[in-house]
């Protein structure tokens, strides 16, 4: 508060107290559900604005955003906050994530039903809740590259010259993503696949805006983002232009999550939220604003892009103990791969 307000403010107790007998309660009382998340959710053009919106008609409360980079930072965030941290809700994590999260100690179990989810390989955990999904693929300028990469040894050996902007897997989920794709199809082979790799790539970006941005600006040709990443384009610029290359081996999936804190001063909002987050209205919000797929019933059809999208042979998806166990270590071999001269 200014000075100048306080000044005028210690003329008129008597007055305050009046008001404050007689106005009915402000909006400032009802309960905030903190919820941290990613900043791509939060933006103006993403599904924050029009999920706050939903939310709250069905609340009688308020619903706070507090965002960052990604998934991966978010839950570093957490991690560094501890008990303390602020957060009743986390959304934007993801399968690779859910075993480190719980191993944190700060999240609860949900507590509700899930049966209206739906997702490859029929993700369900008493912890986490899935609420989208999308597999990880490179999405690449048409008229830039004729002969897109058919398979991930096409992509790690193919031309040099047409460069790649991914994302880091230390605070990007898509770019731990890229990570394990590698793993699952190269094994221990996977720091020789990074060596050759590391030749194609433009840059490593902290997050997936920051590379998806440079590439729409043209300064590489591919990226590394999802399958449905074309049907934003299709829908929104109604342009063909960006297309995903469909990998034979198949493509990994990123199913993302929410999750309810110990610390929570408010349970039962919270469990609203997470039950609210699998209703058809929170996932007809989803495709076209965080340009995913639902993981539970829309109350609408998808748009008819959606219907153009590569649809992979295979999923990839490790299990979310074996990426706790092994994250560090192949994020190690990574950095080895990527420093080599």
């Amino acid at each position: 508060m200014r000075k100048t307000h306080s000044v005028v403010l210690a003329f008129v107790p008597a007055a305050l107290a009046a008001l404050s007998l007689t106005l009915p309660a402000a909006a400032a009382d009802k309960p905030v559900l903190t919820v941290y998340t990613y900043e791509s959710f939060t933006a103006d053009w993403g599904p924050g604005p029009k999920v706050k919106a939903a939310f709250e008609q069905t609340c009688d409360c308020t619903l706070d955003f507090v965002s960052v980079a990604d998934g991966v930072a978010l839950l570093t965030r957490l991690k560094l906050e501890g008990a303390s941290s602020d957060a009743d809700v986390a959304l934007g994590l993801d399968t690779n994530l859910v075993q480190e999260a719980k191993d944190t100690g700060l999240f609860a179990e949900h507590g509700i039903d899930t049966a209206a989810a739906r997702v490859p390989g029929g993700f369900s955990d008493p912890v986490f809740v899935p609420y989208d999904y999308g597999h990880f693929a490179v999405v690449y300028d048409t008229e830039v590259i004729k002969t897109p990469p058919k398979s991930l040894k096409d992509l790690v050996e193919g031309d040099p010259s047409q460069k790649i902007a991914i994302e880091d897997p230390r605070t990007s989920t898509p770019g731990l993503g890229l990570l394990l794709w590698i793993r699952s199809v190269y094994g221990d082979k996977a720091p020789e696949a990074w060596a050759k790799l590391r030749n194609r790539i433009l840059t490593v970006t902290p997050g997936w805006s920051e590379a998806y941005g440079l590439f729409t600006k043209g300064e590489a040709p591919m990226v590394f983002s999802y399958v449905t990443s074309p049907a934003y384009h299709m829908m929104e610029e109604k342009t063909d232009r960006y297309q995903a290359a469909r990998f034979e081996e198949g493509h990994y999936i990123q199913i993302e999550v929410s999750g309810m804190l110990k610390a929570t001063k408010h349970k039962a909002l919270a469990q609203q939220f997470l039950s609210f987050t699998l209703s058809p209205q929170f996932q007809s919000i989803i495709p076209t604003t965080n340009w995913m797929m639902p993981a539970a019933a829309t109350a609408e059809p998808l748009p008819e892009a959606f219907g153009k999208l590569v649809s992979p042979s295979k999923t990839f998806l490790m299990s979310p103990e074996d990426v706790a166990k092994n994250r560090q270590a192949w994020i190690r071999e990574w950095l080895g791969a990527m420093s080599m001269n």
